[in-house]
């Protein structure tokens, strides 16, 4: 299946102004995780928050709706949420913890669910897996390089940056959009072997290709990521349409993973007739 297994898909738009005004896109996964800290589904999240450095995350454990919208919006580098899993239910008490990640990040959740070494008793602390589309992200020295001396911003002056058809755009004192063949160089390396635009492993997928401008395309994955999803419509979190209602829709998304699939297993394969050492089982 073109974007991994799924039970449903929806577009998806919160409708809470909190939300939307310093939300990416739909505002899905910041709406999800204050409906289900609401309602006792989980008791904590782990989110890409803000550090004293403009626009260089790091992992906050949120607790409350306050934090959990602090930390809305994507960040174009990595912020290590996984390491903050032991944490987050060792030192902080989580019993239902939401941990939302990039695909490589989910995928390190499932693997700490099957192979729990170092982390035992940690894992089943997790309720809900929140992944999100990724193309590519950059290391922080590439991302500032992309904004001061390609955009001609300064960081701090950035007060959102986003990545879409076909250019990276940031919002500033003025707005600024380049070609995104202009970021490929900042790329982090693992971004070439990687296979996973669209979270395959999460119980819950979301991000911005294949809906409309403020619009977010959204997987339930699993029986657990599908029922949340279903109880949050149902409650009027979010404004829905079927996929099918939709432009461009799925089949953008469908053409995009395969790319990024193909560009993947092209470098894998160029990485092993230089004898460089590729890691099993990373192409799926």
């Amino acid at each position: 299946m073109a974007f991994g297994k799924y039970k449903e898909v929806y577009a998806l738009k919160a409708k809470d102004n909190a939300v939307t005004g310093v939300a990416q896109d739909g505002g899905v996964v910041t709406a999800l995780l204050c409906y289900a800290l609401d309602q006792g589904i989980i008791d904590g999240a782990i989110v890409a928050g803000n550090s004293e450095t403009p626009w260089l995350p790091k992992p906050v454990v949120a607790t409350t709706k306050e934090e959990i919208i602090a930390a809305a919006g994507t960040k174009y580098t990595i912020s290590p949420n996984v390491a903050a899993v032991k944490d987050a239910v060792r030192e902080m008490g989580c019993d239902k913890l939401a941990v939302v990640g990039t695909p490589c990040q989910i995928y390190a959740i499932q693997k700490m669910r099957l192979y729990p070494f170092g982390a035992r008793h940690v894992p089943d602390k997790i309720a809900m897996t929140i992944g999100i589309f990724c193309t590519e992200n950059f290391t922080y020295q590439g991302l500032k390089t992309i904004i001061e001396d390609h955009c001609k911003v300064p960081i701090e002056s950035v007060k959102k940056m986003e990545i879409g058809k076909g250019k990276f755009s940031i919002k500033a004192d003025k707005d600024v959009a380049i070609p995104i063949k202009e970021t490929h160089k900042y790329e982090q390396p693992g971004d070439h072997v990687c296979t996973d635009l669209t979270a395959e492993f999460a119980d819950i997928a979301t991000g911005s290709i294949g809906t409309p401008d403020g619009w977010s395309t959204t997987f339930g994955r699993t029986t657990r990521g599908t029922e949340l999803l279903k109880k949050a419509i149902a409650a009027g979190v979010f404004e829905s349409k079927a996929m099918a209602d939709v432009q461009p829709g799925l089949p953008l998304l469908e053409k995009l993973e395969a790319a990024k699939k193909d560009k993947a297993k092209k470098h894998v394969e160029e990485m092993k007739s230089l004898g460089l050492f590729v890691t099993p089982g990373i192409i799926y």
